[in-house]
Formats: structure tokens, C-alpha cells, sequence
């Protein structure tokens, strides 16, 4: 069985767009998306307001995953940082994982052949 890997965005709502473009673009077969809040270490401020807010303020964002072939995760990630990349405060976080398996429930496929 190859390796595979989930890789997991967080980003800023803006961003879908380009986000869902650079995977079909990338060839990833599928991504779940979920509309979720929060906030990094700058505690949801705006870049002028790192110092002075104490209080983590919890701000919309988008968190995409989506499971793919190790082999392609350099790949991926390499152009999702194209993709988000504004510079300032707020343009994301990629996490990657390693999975053992995945099973399409449908067809009882496994690992690559399930995705």
C-alpha cells in the first residue's frame, strides 16, 4: 500500500476560491470543507493591534482536508502556500498527517485505490 496523507488548511474565507482552484488544478480527487472560528498566536488582531489585544477574539475561517498519495504532499503544499501567501497576519496554517489507510465504504477499495 502506498503512503498516504491528509492535509488539513485553515485559512481565511477568503481564500476558497483560490484554495479549491490550486487543488483541482494540483489533480486532488476530493476535499471536505468546513466553515469553523478561531484564531493563531496574535489572538484574531489585526497587524497594527498585535499589542494591544489581550483577549483571543475568535474569527471565521475555513478549514479544507483533503487526502492524498505522500508522494504528492510537497507537491500540494508548495503551491497551497503560493495560493494563501498575502504576507500578513492571518494567511493560514497547513497541517500534514500520515494515515494507515483509507477505505472506500462503496467498492471496499483501500489506500490509493480508495481515493
Amino acid at each position: 500500500m502506498s503512503g498516504l496523507s491528509k492535509i488539513e488548511v485553515i485559512c481565511d474565507m477568503s481564500k476558497f476560491t483560490a484554495l479549491k482552484k490550486s487543488l483541482s488544478n494540483l489533480g486532488v480527487g476530493g476535499m471536505t470543507f468546513t466553515q469553523v472560528l478561531g484564531c493563531g498566536v496574535e489572538k484574531g488582531t489585526k497587524e497594527y493591534e498585535v499589542d494591544k489585544n489581550y483577549e483571543m477574539e475568535l474569527l471565521p475561517k475555513i478549514q479544507v482536508s483533503t487526502i492524498v498519495k505522500t508522494e504528492d504532499v510537497k507537491k500540494i503544499t508548495d503551491e497551497l502556500k503560493k495560493a494563501l501567501y498575502t504576507g500578513h497576519i492571518g494567511d493560514g496554517k497547513i497541517f500534514v498527517y500520515s494515515l494507515d489507510n483509507v477505505i472506500r465504504v462503496r467498492t471496499g477499495d483501500e489506500g490509493a485505490e480508495a481515493l
